[in-house]
């Protein structure tokens, strides 16, 4: 129970961070290592994560429907902790 959660949870960070790699590669014009950078200083990080865990809401639909509900479980708590985290960002 609490290791499917676990894992849940690393999903949803991975997800998010791969969400927020494919939307600077491909919605803007920047490389991976400067457009973390840029996006940063211009104060953008939190809106391009939060675009980023839009990924997580396609992972927990699959995971419902795999009846996995732990490991979705672990996805909404790592969509709570990357909320809390824009805001601190």
């Amino acid at each position: 129970m609490t290791k499917e959660i676990l894992i849940g949870f690393l999903i949803g960070i991975f997800t998010a961070l791969l969400g927020s790699y494919l939307f600077i590669t491909f919605f803007t014009t920047f490389d991976i290592s400067s457009g973390f950078q840029i996006i940063r200083e211009k104060g953008y990080l939190g809106k391009i994560i939060t675009l980023g865990t839009l990924l997580n809401l396609a992972v927990f639909a699959i995971l419902l429907k795999r009846n996995k509900e732990f490991m979705a479980r672990g996805i909404i708590l790592a969509v709570i902790v990357l909320a809390i985290s824009t805001l601190v960002i």
